[in-house]
């Protein structure tokens, strides 16, 4: 009766090293930056801004110290008002703005076709400057130029999939997975995938979120209409008609139910000897 003691103990000790290394072997796959040096600091590549892209919509509000040319370089504006749009010079307004076309041009106003295409928004912003004072135009001209349309989409194991306004020219992959609220427990960090069309082309780069390499990578900062897929882990794929709350309580129970099955059923055999 002793040595069958024994053996029971021997059993439970087994069953609780096997769930603590099946749940060591799920956080490897979870944590984030796992190769990361503490107090160890590395440079950080600049970066310069994302470029003027064919169908980007940008706004351009040239300012000057007299109210009265300004106008004949800035575009009207609108006011959406019961679903309508209609010219107005209420406060509630917003600048029309410029559409890129396919070779990368837009028409501005009295310095006509411009090429701006692969161009920051602060090399557009020189440039017209520099027009408007060589032509005479303007002396004091301040050029603001902002992207209207910079989206980025996020889909897969994530909380909150969709597409989504930045503001500015800059958002990096994590950025744009924390506005998704971030990755499900089924998402592989390992495998992030950004997708890029850009002159083109379209070229899809893979990120590794559970090392610091991430931070090298050419899809680390995103570009307009990027896509960030999340891959679902082999469970989430074998299970994905099942939500999430109700894969994980299942999947405990059944892994739970198994081992006490095969426990139970080790016991009996024993002692029934």
């Amino acid at each position: 009766m002793f040595s069958k003691k024994i053996i029971f103990v021997k059993l439970l000790m087994f069953s609780a090293l096997l769930a603590l290394f099946s749940s060591c072997a799920s956080v490897k796959n979870i944590a984030y930056f796992q190769d990361k040096v503490i107090d160890h600091p590395e440079k950080i590549d600049m970066h310069a801004g994302i470029v003027i892209q064919p169908k980007d919509m940008i706004s351009i509000v040239v300012s000057t110290r007299n109210p009265e040319l300004a106008p004949m370089f800035n575009l009207p504006v609108i006011s959406y008002q019961a679903g309508s749009e209609v010219v107005t010079s209420s406060y509630q307004q917003r600048l029309l703005g410029y559409v890129v076309d396919n070779d990368g041009y837009i028409d501005f106003p009295v310095l006509g076709k411009l090429q701006v295409g692969g161009m920051t928004r602060w090399q557009l912003s020189e440039l017209i400057k520099d027009r408007l004072l060589k032509e005479g135009l303007l002396n004091d001209a301040v050029v603001t130029v902002e992207f209207m349309n910079f989206k980025i989409s996020v889909m897969g194991e994530v909380n909150a999939p969709g597409t989504y306004t930045v503001e500015g020219d800059k958002i990096t992959v994590l950025e744009a997975l924390s506005l998704a609220k971030d990755l499900t427990i089924f998402g592989k960090r390992e495998n992030v995938s950004v997708i890029r069309e850009l002159n083109g082309k379209r070229t899809i780069y893979t990120v590794n979120l559970c090392s610091v390499d991430m931070f090298k990578s050419p899809a680390y900062y995103l570009q307009q209409n990027d896509i960030v897929y999340v891959e679902p882990s082999e469970i989430r794929a074998r299970q994905s008609t099942v939500d999430d709350k109700g894969l994980r309580t299942t999947s405990i129970l059944v892994s739970s139910g198994s081992l006490l099955v095969s426990i139970a059923t080790l016991i009996v055999s024993i002692v029934a000897r």
